[in-house]
């Protein structure tokens, strides 16, 4: 019976695809058309079949097994995580205390002042760390607190072999945000003193960070951020093995911090990637155990796509960024709450985000399948790209002397400044979509905080290098839009829409979302008749800017004759008309379309209508 089914139903060879895909382009070029060019620097395929993976020798391995692309380990559980910000140790265990009632399984405390041993064991008081993974954001401190981990572990008689978590010690990643470094000594012996002192004692738990994710929230692109993040990783073991350490007691102890944006495909394949990548530049340090090569990978929902308005599509961002991560073969995830990008986070937020890892594991059972994207002709060919790129990259560092002879020569800046500079155009342009901010925002929404939380863009004046800029992809929408919210007036945006109903219908629409961007009132209309019909409402509407929406052949005529009939109003085609020319010569001058600069554009309009 299967027999006659296939024979039914033949294999079709790549060519036969082919043949009828440039029969259909009818000599349209095929790259332009169907190649998906990415931010990455490689192209990606229309479509990928089986021969696409001929070559990819990692897909006969089985998870557990090197180059652990597949996964380090033989399940696909992880650790759900939330941070908490130690103002008050008490306080700060009450919180702790409440997120572990709601199934979080790893705490991370980011200590923004010192607190003293008494604080310490206030904040950790009645927490097993045999039971919840403890995880310090401390920066200078870090050493002391692991200390103080380990005094709180024997007092208590916990097993130290079972205490895991992470302390977040990078000061290479230090240096790369803030132009210096805490310590104020490269050869890290504040690091070397922790692994001497607490390496054996608490085997489980990883002593130095690499921040890779500085570089996903700098706007960098996922090859960027892994080859960046592996150069960091790799200068870590070159300091440490020259001091003394065995490449197994530094990897071992060692994590990699990743922030996932919201590429969903591509996230998934830089993570694995990220497993094949760093068991190589391990095993080149020959190390005596295969296990010293496994990643441990720490993933949190990137801080660069996060907006202020309509902050609740941030919700979204984050469950499928979620996903991603876990998809991927992430060993510890943090969900950032929705509203972490202009306020602290509330019980609520708070809930949001921890309920978004609980439903993947417990009610989609995402944790209960190994590497479930293995065999996808796309995942896997975004993967072996990924490798590649990054991997080129990578090396093009090695040559320079290393990740911090890169940083010093200012080659990773202009690196990440560049994508950057790329990314925000295509922010400003709407090529890439911040749904609410620059592509369908909330009309009415008017922002209920008196300043956005702009990132500094000053690095301080004793600074050794170029710190990279920490920002977020939506700021110069956002300021865009409290101008106007702060000038206390809305300024009324008219659809004088006439003629051809499916061009003013769309033209209309595609308008009224354009100036929503900057926070202007929209009025839209069904049709006029006539130009004087449709003026006359406008200025019964007190209209600053009036939209004439009609057809290119249409514009001919109704142009002129709006611009002619306006007084103060702003006359604004819709489109770009092949009569565009001979509409400037009669003072038009204002269009608006799909390939404007929404940002430009907008911020022009503010001006003429005084709002600075």
């Amino acid at each position: 019976m299967d027999e006659k089914l296939f024979q039914e139903f033949p294999p079709v060879p790549t060519e036969s695809w082919e043949e009828v895909i440039q029969k259909d382009l009818k000599g349209a070029d095929y790259d332009k058309k169907l190649v998906w060019k990415t931010i990455e620097g490689f192209p990606v395929r229309p479509y990928y079949r089986n021969e696409n993976l001929d070559n990819l020798d990692y897909l006969m391995t089985n998870p557990g097994e090197f180059p652990f692309t597949r996964g380090s380990k033989a399940d696909n559980n992880w650790e759900i995580r939330q941070d908490i910000k130690v103002n008050d140790p008490v306080k700060a265990n009450e919180l702790a205390h409440k997120l572990i009632k709601g199934c979080v399984s790893s705490i991370g405390f980011i200590f923004d002042k010192d607190i003293d041993k008494a604080g310490f064991d206030k904040l950790l008081s009645g927490i097993n760390p045999e039971e919840i993974a403890l995880n310090f954001d401390a920066a200078v401190m870090s050493a002391k607190y692991v200390e103080f981990l380990a005094d709180f572990v024997k007092s208590n008689n916990y097993k130290a072999e079972l205490v895991k978590g992470s302390n977040n010690f990078d000061s290479i990643g230090y240096v790369l945000i803030n132009g210096k470094s805490f310590c104020g000594n490269e050869s890290c012996k504040c690091a070397e003193s922790m692994l001497k002192d607490f390496g054996s004692f608490l085997p489980k738990f990883k002593l130095v960070t690499v921040n890779a994710r500085h570089f996903n929230n700098a706007g960098s692109s996922a090859v960027q951020e892994l080859a960046f993040g592996l150069a960091m990783g790799a200068e870590y073991l070159r300091k440490f093995t020259e001091e003394g350490f065995s490449i197994d007691e530094i990897a071992s102890r060692m994590q990699f911090n990743f922030a996932v944006g919201s590429n969903y495909f591509m996230e998934i394949a830089k993570l694995r990637a990220a497993k094949l990548l760093w068991a190589k530049i391990v095993e080149a340090n020959n190390p005596e155990n295969t296990d010293s090569a496994k990643i441990y990978a720490h993933s949190e929902t990137s801080l660069w796509n996060k907006t202020v308005y309509d902050p609740y599509v941030n919700m979204l961002r984050s469950t499928t960024e979620a996903m991603s991560a876990v998809l991927g073969g992430t060993d510890s995830l943090n969900v950032n709450p929705f509203d972490s990008a202009f306020s602290e986070p509330t019980e609520f937020s708070l809930r949001i985000a921890r309920n978004v890892q609980i439903l993947i594991k417990e009610e989609a059972h995402f944790d209960k399948v190994v590497d479930p994207s293995a065999g996808s002709y796309y995942i896997e060919n975004l993967t072996d790209s990924i490798i590649e790129n990054a991997w080129n990259l990578f090396l093009e560092l090695e040559e320079k002397g290393g990740f911090v002879a890169a940083l010093k020569e200012g080659f990773i800046q202009n690196q990440i400044e560049e994508t950057s500079k790329k990314r925000n155009k295509n922010i400003e342009t709407r090529r890439e979509i911040f749904l609410g901010t620059n592509q369908y925002p909330n009309f009415n929404e008017v922002l209920e905080i008196s300043k956005l939380n702009i990132s500094n863009h000053k690095p301080e004046a004793d600074t050794v290098i170029k710190p990279i800029r920490l920002y977020r992809g939506a700021e110069a929408f956002e300021q865009m839009r409290l101008k106007t919210d702060k000038s206390g007036k809305r300024p009324v945006v008219f659809m004088l829409t006439i003629g051809n109903l499916n061009f003013r219908k769309a033209r209309a629409q595609f308008s009224s979302n354009f100036f929503a961007c900057a926070g202007f009132e929209v009025i839209d209309n069904n049709g006029f008749e006539s130009i004087d019909e449709g003026l006359k409402a406008a200025k019964e509407k007190n209209a600053d800017i009036v939209v004439l929406c009609s057809s290119d052949d249409e514009y001919v005529n109704y142009g002129p004759e709006l611009y002619n009939a306006k007084d103060k109003e702003i006359v604004v085609i819709a489109g770009s008309p092949s009569c565009k020319e001979e509409l400037e010569t009669k003072g038009i001058s204002n269009f608006i379309h799909v390939r404007s600069n929404v940002l430009e554009e907008l911020t022009k309009y503010q001006t003429l209508l005084g709002i600075n």
